[in-house]
């Protein structure tokens, strides 16, 4: 990616090297990485454990663009969506309110409850932050094969379509109608893959600014086919549960990502209007 002129956003709390008190442990860990695999929010976990051991972090986090290159990659790419999502809302007569990324290792407590590093990167509606261990960019390289800036990239933009969702009132008219729970998995695959529509338009406002490399496509498509729930549950369990889907295939993820890079209109974005079949 090319993000020289990129102005870094000042919406980052690094939490790295904070103390937490209490934790999930070993055990909860394993709990909420069983939970995520069949389907169940690990978020149910972090809640239990937040109220049984309450968290706190040891010293007040800093606020503002990191010094460090990572800590500045990863501003400058939520200063781009910052740029993208603010023009767009405007066009449609509307105010952007940005997220705040939270940087973490190990442990962090968020108004979504205790999570780990393991969870892997997520969206906490009720304080409108983005959680990111930065150890899952090695592992999106290592373990899942997904090398590359812009897969990095694709990943915060993922998250931050989540808060597009918030801010658009779909994430809230959803979350109040899932139920039973095969609905709820039907409802959680649709959200995951606008977020990945989401993140596609976000990738073709990125592309007309100049800001992506030969490439960087690729490599997004590379990261969404490597995070699908069939490519997971086949490498974790040996065998594949459409019905426990909470993501969507790889082929879901790369068809949405791509419509949002094709058209970069979020209107093109609308799973919830697709039948099943046409997911």
């Amino acid at each position: 990616m090319r993000l020289g002129d990129q102005r870094a956003s000042d919406n980052v709390e690094d939490r790295r090297g904070l103390g937490v008190g209490g934790g999930l442990g070993v055990g909860g860990i394993v709990i909420a990485l069983v939970a995520y695999f069949l389907g169940f929010d690990p978020s149910a976990v972090m809640n239990v454990a937040e109220q049984v051991a309450p968290q706190r972090e040891t010293r007040e986090a800093p606020k503002g663009a990191p010094a460090d290159e990572m800590g500045q990659f990863v501003a400058k790419i939520l200063g781009s969506t910052e740029v993208v999502w603010g023009k767009i809302f405007q066009q449609s007569n509307g105010q952007y309110r940005a997220p705040t990324l939270v940087l973490f290792d190990g442990q962090v407590r968020s108004a979504c409850g205790m999570a780990q590093s393991a969870t892997g990167p997520f969206y906490c509606s009720r304080d409108e932050k983005l959680y990111i261990d930065l150890s899952f960019f090695r592992d999106l390289q290592t373990r899942f094969r997904a090398p590359g800036d812009f897969a990095q990239a694709y990943v915060i933009a993922h998250e931050v379509g989540h808060h597009v969702q918030k801010l658009s009132g779909t994430l809230q008219k959803m979350e109040a109608g899932r139920d039973p729970q095969a609905q709820n998995n039907q409802t959680s695959v649709r959200m995951e893959l606008q977020a990945d529509c989401y993140a596609g338009v976000w990738g073709y406002h990125a592309g007309a600014m100049n800001q992506l490399d030969s490439g960087d496509i690729a490599e997004a498509l590379n990261a969404a086919t490597a995070i699908g729930d069939d490519r997971l549950q086949k490498q974790t369990q040996g065998h594949v549960v459409p019905e426990s889907f909470t993501h969507g295939s790889s082929e879901q993820r790369v068809r949405w990502f791509q419509r949002g890079v094709k058209s970069g209109r979020p209107k093109d974005c609308d799973t919830f209007s697709a039948s099943a079949g046409s997911l």
